[in-house]
């Protein structure tokens, strides 16, 4: 009689029964271990190429705003006009104020050129790796509003307060102890690639609200969801405090978010049901696989 919990025949003096099912299955069963891996891969290496992508759109958009200085600077105008008429015009009070203190000013300087460049890939990072289910939805919302933001940029170039009268450019101020150069918060020697002229809307806002939204959605803690609240805010403060953005500018930046979800969320409900389940379920699992996978056959003789 055949011993299943050992899976030998004790007739043949506990030999081990020959099969070739067991092979073969082990062979699928490691294919199939080795596919969520491969996949994950490929996906990790098409988000870095989809996100290098967007990039370097938002880096050549300056090209399209060259030789329009004087409508940036007429539209800058008529933003404070605006402002004005709003009573919103806070900005060179506040731009003022920060500005006139070193120990102010330059944790500031240092918070709007960094910030947005190590926040955001990191909430991207942690969405990938802890709630994978919900990345790839968050993420087109980020690049929906970035391209929004891009549009704006090249349809409607804005001169930043920085470079209007009685506004102070802290960046320039303090450069000498910064690593960013007088032109703008890139590198030095390279502050000329920049688009000068990319202040509304505020892609700064923009990406602070939608990492704060991330952060108080998926959040498991009351840290990262009081900082998810907390970052959005202070960078409004910072990019108002440097002189680069207008108050409205981060209305428009908090307005491409918003308008990029809606345009998400109206795409999905037309998709179809199925391709909705199967782009949820990319990354299929393990134990899900192997149970449509045959179990191997045991002979059993009495």
């Amino acid at each position: 009689m055949t011993s299943l919990a050992e899976g030998v025949r004790p007739d043949r003096g506990g030999q081990p029964e020959k099969s070739e099912a067991p092979r073969g299955t082990a062979t699928r069963l490691a294919r199939l271990r080795a596919f969520p891996v491969r996949l994950i891969r490929r996906r990790g290496l098409r988000e870095l190429l989809l996100i290098a992508a967007v990039y370097s759109v938002y880096d050549t958009s300056r090209f399209f705003v060259e030789g329009r200085q004087v409508t940036a600077f007429a539209h800058a105008v008529s933003v404070l006009h605006a402002e004005s008429a709003l009573d919103f015009a806070w900005e060179q009070t506040v731009n003022q104020a920060i500005s006139a203190h070193r120990i102010l000013a330059l944790p500031a300087d240092y918070m709007y050129a960094t910030l947005h460049y190590l926040v955001t890939p990191l909430v991207l990072i942690w969405l990938w790796r802890r709630h994978r289910n919900d990345y790839s939805r968050a993420r087109t919302i980020l690049m929906v509003a970035t391209i929004f933001g891009l549009i704006g940029f090249t349809l409607m170039p804005v001169a930043p307060p920085r470079m209007l009268p009685g506004f102070v450019d802290t960046m320039s101020r303090y450069s000498n102890l910064g690593w960013w150069s007088a032109d703008a918060s890139a590198p030095r020697g390279v502050g000329q690639f920049t688009n000068e002229f990319a202040a509304m809307p505020s892609l700064h806002v923009g990406w602070a609200l939608w990492c704060g939204w991330q952060l108080v959605r998926h959040g498991q803690h009351r840290f990262t969801q009081a900082f998810g609240v907390f970052y959005p805010a202070l960078t409004v403060l910072v990019v108002v405090a440097t002189g680069n953005h207008y108050l409205l500018d981060a209305v428009a930046g908090v307005a491409v978010v918003f308008i990029a979800w809606l345009a998400v969320s109206g795409v999905s409900r037309l998709r179809p049901a199925k391709v909705i389940d199967l782009d949820a379920h990319r990354i299929v699992e393990l134990p899900e696989v192997a149970a449509h996978v045959p179990a191997p056959r045991t002979s059993a003789t009495a």
